[in-house]
């Protein structure tokens, strides 16, 4: 089955003619879910840190009794630092 057809269009690439810092989250998530870890790092090298990030944010949500604050920072910063570094490893 072809997910493709399925995923959300880059809004900043329909309009700009120019990837975000998120372009290849999608196509990245597919890989990894196939077992292809190599290419779905090198789709998009910020996928395991922002899953990280986003399972550390839902983890305060429903664990309130814990302060997950400076682990939400840490892993923000660490996310937005793959991010850009992800971004200039695809264009230059």
């Amino acid at each position: 089955m072809n997910l493709e057809k399925y995923m959300f269009p880059c809004l900043s690439k329909t309009l700009f003619g120019i990837e975000c810092l998120g372009c290849g989250f999608q196509r990245s998530f597919l890989l990894l879910l196939e077992g292809d870890f190599i290419g779905s790092f090198k789709m998009y090298p910020a996928l395991l840190t922002t899953l990280f990030f986003l399972a550390i944010l839902g983890l305060n949500f429903i664990d309130t009794n814990r302060n997950y604050k400076k682990l939400i920072v840490v892993s923000a910063v660490l996310n937005g630092a793959f991010m850009v570094g992800g971004y200039f490893f695809k264009h230059y």
